[in-house]
């Protein structure tokens, strides 16, 4: 949420980092993916502009009963969007599976810190596989994993189930054939079936490519992160309304 605040030009001396509220679980989550989703050849060098605050103040205006309605409405629109996704993969080379055991994760390891910045330990995916192994998806090539979802899905703040997407990554020769997509609505189905009110992830600001993906799927911007990354770039949060 932007409860109200008003983005400050980037460069500004008084340019302050918009630090969420999380719960406990989602600060650990969120500090061992902070570099997660980084799509090498998405990333541009221009600067992107500001995207428009949320003065959540004014949709207190609305009732309720209007706010549900309106959710209810895109959930139905959403489903099927999902369900195009997962359908509409034109590789039949390409097959996608649920996590098994722990012999996948040295393969999900190599995969995903081909695009990070910097390496995360054995602990960090084993904190999230093992806590929510029904949200860790992988898409195999003649049995080599050319894709991988992490995920997880914990109450927010006590009152509501929020998903989180922590890292997502496609072989870079397998790009191109929709696989990061069938990933995420594989992943985001899961968390529905399992009660989840919502599902958030971060991206960089410049990585196009994800934001892309992410609001073909339904997600909209909910706030910009600033100064988010260990490179200093910004973030964007995306969210996706369940219920």
């Amino acid at each position: 949420m932007m409860n109200g605040k008003t983005t400050t030009p980037k460069g500004s001396p008084t340019q302050q980092a918009d630090v969420p509220y999380t719960s406990t679980m989602e600060e650990l989550a969120t500090a061992l993916s902070k570099t997660s989703l980084l799509c090498k050849d998405s990333f541009l060098s221009s600067e992107e502009t500001e995207i428009d605050t949320i003065d959540h103040n004014h949709v207190n205006c609305y009732s309720t009963s209007c706010i549900q309605n309106a959710r209810s409405v895109m959930d139905s629109s959403q489903y099927e969007c999902l369900q195009q996704a997962i359908d509409g993969l034109s590789d039949p080379s390409i097959a996608f599976e649920e996590y098994q055991n722990e012999l996948q994760m040295p393969c999900i390891m190599k995969l995903i810190q081909k695009d990070l910045s910097e390496p995360y330990s054995i602990y960090t995916y084993r904190y999230f596989i093992h806590n929510w192994p029904r949200l860790c998806f992988l898409a195999k090539h003649e049995d080599q994993c050319v894709g991988a979802i992490v995920c997880k899905l914990d109450y927010h703040k006590k009152i509501f189930k929020r998903g989180y997407i922590a890292m997502l990554a496609v072989d870079e020769l397998f790009r191109k054939k929709k696989i990061g997509t069938g990933l995420v609505a594989r992943a985001v189905l899961a968390m529905q079936q399992d009660g989840a009110d919502e599902v958030v992830l971060e991206t960089e600001i410049t990585n196009k490519a994800a934001q892309k993906l992410y609001e073909n799927l339904g997600f909209v911007r909910d706030k910009r992160l600033f100064r988010y990354y260990l490179n200093g770039r910004d973030a964007l949060r995306l969210k996706l309304w369940l219920r």
